[in-house]
């Protein structure tokens, strides 16, 4: 027997972090001002939407450039239903399911693409959707929007506060990332996993691929119709400006940056993301300068980025994070291990030396009855 030195594990300090990073969750809407609440929500919200992406992208290895799509789709969904009389509660249940039924029609045709003929096609339903929602007023409101969406209520509660927005959007995507995560380790996930790796010996393995890529894709689409829901109560509005074909770019570009394949990569890609959106339309607004120019400084801005962490870190922020956290862990278990190989060095010679000295040691150690001599 061979006594080994015990390995540093990480999940102590992990569950800290979450731990930490909850508390100031809840504590976040309570110290900042109200355009930084604001922001802090459309952080949430693009968290939902990008964790789906992530699932997409990372896990089955289909490209998407409609994920705002939708996102609007979602939005659209639950703003008519309330506007039209349904309770806010049920249309933001239903919001997601909508999206996901539509997102399975779409997907039986769009899936049998491959590589950047799906990308593109994805990039044509956000087009056709647009279209759509203009030339459509009586249902739609057309290019000026749907206004008038009543309060969302949950039960006795009113929701009319950005704070209280706040703490149901973090909520919502808290638990999306727990059922992102709980699906990545279960055995749909791995057969995500060897689909995108393998599609061919995923298929001869047992993996259906076909019925996963529409089930992801389904589900991809549902993250993105309940942050849409929650958007359309949050503003009481809705408009086809506010899903242009970019954010489904910036969503793409948040799955990058966090790391395609984790499931908090999502919520890190959305953070990154969102506060360089700010800094640079605050950049860009200035009076003395064109009006055009904080969209063409975000573009240039993030095709820098996106090139960047393609070229320095292909598995992003938390990827990068991850592969640090383990050389640092290692280094330091070896420095433990260090003091602990002379005894076990002895405890190997010594559990040597006493199977040598019996002869039907080996037998018993293999399982098998010692001989009679």
């Amino acid at each position: 027997m061979k006594l080994r030195p015990a390995k540093i594990t990480g999940h102590l300090p992990a569950t800290v972090a979450w731990v930490i990073i909850a508390a100031a969750t809840l504590v976040a809407p309570l110290l900042l001002s109200t355009p930084q609440v604001i922001i802090y929500v459309t952080i949430g919200l693009a968290t939902m939407v990008v964790a789906g992406l992530s699932l997409l992208m990372g896990f089955a290895g289909q490209v998407s450039l409609g994920q705002a799509a939708f996102y609007g789709i979602g939005a659209y969904s639950a703003a008519i239903m309330a506007v039209h009389g349904w309770p806010p509660l049920l249309a933001l249940v239903l919001a997601p399911v909508i999206t996901a039924a539509i997102a399975g029609l779409l997907g039986i045709p769009l899936l049998r693409l491959k590589g950047h003929a799906l990308a593109f096609g994805t990039l044509a339903v956000q087009l056709i959707m647009l279209a759509v929602l203009s030339e459509t007023p009586s249902l739609t409101g057309g290019a000026v929007g749907l206004s008038g969406v009543p309060t969302l209520k949950i039960g006795p509660i009113a929701l009319t506060g950005y704070r209280q927005y706040a703490y149901l959007v973090w909520v919502v995507a808290a638990i999306v990332l727990l059922v992102s995560r709980n699906i990545t380790r279960s055995r749909p996930g791995r057969g995500l996993r060897a689909m995108a790796t393998a599609p061919s010996a995923a298929s001869a393995a047992g993996v259906n691929v076909v019925t996963y890529k529409l089930r992801d894709f389904a589900l991809s689409a549902a993250y993105a119709g309940l942050a849409g829901g929650i958007y359309a109560f949050f503003l009481g509005y809705v408009s086809p400006d506010a899903f242009p074909v970019m954010l489904s770019i910036e969503y793409v570009i948040m799955v990058v940056v966090g790391g395609l394949g984790t499931v908090s990569g999502a919520f890190v890609g959305a953070a990154v993301i969102m506060v360089i959106s700010q800094v640079l339309s605050s950049i860009g607004s200035s009076p003395s300068l064109p009006p055009q120019l904080p969209n063409v400084l975000s573009e240039g801005v993030y095709a820098v980025i996106l090139i960047a962490v393609l070229r320095l870190m292909p598995d992003g922020i938390v990827g990068l994070s991850s592969r640090l956290a383990k050389r640092v862990g290692s280094r330091f278990g070896a420095q433990r291990g260090e003091g602990g190989q002379s005894v076990e060095a002895d405890v190997t010679v010594v559990a040597a030396s006493s199977t040598a000295d019996e002869p039907d040691a080996p037998a018993r150690e293999a399982g098998a009855k010692p001989v009679n001599r």
